[in-house]
C-alpha cells in the first residue's frame, strides 16, 4: 500500500479513526508536529534549523518540513507507506509530497459544523484524574462526581466555546478546500460521513482503502 492522508476538523473523531487505520493497515502515523519536536530534541541539522524558526515565532518553512518527511519515509517502518496526519495543509505542500512518496488515498472525515460545536463545547474533564466526560454523550453517572476517582473538580477548556470552535472550523475549511479539489481531480479523494457510529465510520474508511 502507498501512503495515505487523513483529514478531519477538530472534534471529528480523527484520532480514534487514525488508530484504527494504523491497526488495520500497519502504516505508521506521521505528524509533522511530532516530527518537528523529535528532530529538535535529537539535535539533527534539520531540527536545529526548525528550532531557529520556532524560537523566533516564525512558521517553519515548507522546505524544512519536506526535508523532515523525506527523511521519515526512508525509515524501515515506512517501507510500505505512512499515514499522514495534519499534512499537507496547502496545495504547494501536496505537490512537494507527491515527489517524495505516492499518495494513494486521501480520507476526509466530514461532520457538520453544528455537530462539531456540540461535541467540543460539551466536553469537560476531571481535574483530579483527567477522565473525560460530555454533557450529552458521556455525562458522569452522578452529577458533579467523577466516575473514575470520585472527585468533584471538573474543568472545561477556555477555548471550548462556540465562537472559538466556529473560528477554528472556518480556518480548517478555508485551508482544506483547495486541497480537497486538488486531490479530487486526481481521483484519490474520499469523503467519509463522520456523524455516525464509530464502527460504521471505520468500515467505510477501510472499504475506501481497498
Amino acid at each position: 500500500m502507498s501512503s495515505i492522508v487523513l483529514f478531519g476538523p477538530p472534534g471529528a473523531g480523527k484520532g480514534t479513526q487514525a488508530q484504527r487505520i494504523m491497526d488495520s493497515t500497519g502504516l505508521p502515523q506521521v505528524s509533522t508536529g511530532d516530527m518537528l519536536r523529535a528532530a529538535v530534541a535529537a539535535g539533527t541539522p534539520t531540527g536545529m534549523e526548525a528550532k531557529n524558526y520556532m524560537e523566533s515565532g516564525q512558521l517553519v518553512p515548507d522546505e524544512v518540513i519536506i526535508n523532515l518527511i523525506r527523511d521519515r519515509v526512508q525509515d524501515t517502518d515506512a517501507s510500505n507507506g505512512v499515514m499522514f496526519d495534519g499534512f499537507p495543509r496547502t496545495v504547494a505542500q501536496a505537490e512537494a509530497l507527491a515527489e517524495i512518496t505516492e499518495v494513494s488515498h486521501v480520507i476526509a472525515i466530514e461532520v457538520p459544523d453544528g455537530r462539531i460545536v456540540e461535541r467540543i463545547c460539551g466536553r469537560y474533564t476531571c481535574g483530579d484524574c483527567s477522565a473525560v466526560f460530555h454533557d450529552t454523550f458521556n455525562p458522569s453517572n452522578v452529577e458533579g462526581v467523577c466516575d473514575s476517582c470520585g472527585g468533584n473538580d471538573f474543568k472545561r477548556r477556555a477555548d471550548d466555546n462556540a465562537n472559538t470552535v466556529l473560528s477554528r472550523l472556518s480556518a480548517y475549511h478555508e485551508q482544506t478546500s483547495p486541497l480537497a479539489e486538488w486531490y479530487d481531480q486526481r481521483g484519490i479523494f474520499f469523503r467519509i460521513d463522520g456523524d455516525r457510529a464509530i464502527d460504521e465510520i471505520t468500515e467505510d474508511i477501510l472499504r475506501a482503502l481497498k
